[in-house]
């Protein structure tokens, strides 16, 4: 294990849970907040977990405001190049 990494084994019900939190938190800055956010880089390092193992949504360095009279759709690539060609990968098997 690298530095700052623990070996904590989580039980599908927490996974779960974890899973719940992101989705809301995602639901919050796309549809409930004043501002809305499109994070456009969600992957298990930029999801923290309080000690409750509550989810928390970290780095928006490639986060987008979302205006209302705006589409939310780009043709523009973002996110982590492994993650992105994984992704087109996958779409074009």
């Amino acid at each position: 294990m690298g530095a700052g990494r623990s070996c904590l084994k989580l039980e599908w019900g927490t996974r779960h849970k974890i899973c719940l939190g992101i989705a809301r938190g995602l639901a919050f800055l796309h549809e409930d907040s004043a501002v809305k956010i499109i994070h456009r880089d969600i992957k298990g390092t930029n999801v923290l977990l309080d000690k409750d193992l509550n989810s928390k949504i970290s780095d928006f360095g490639l986060a987008r405001l979302h205006e209302d009279n705006q589409s939310h759709i780009t043709t523009r690539v973002a996110g982590t190049m492994l993650v992105v060609y994984s992704v087109v990968q996958m779409s074009s098997a």
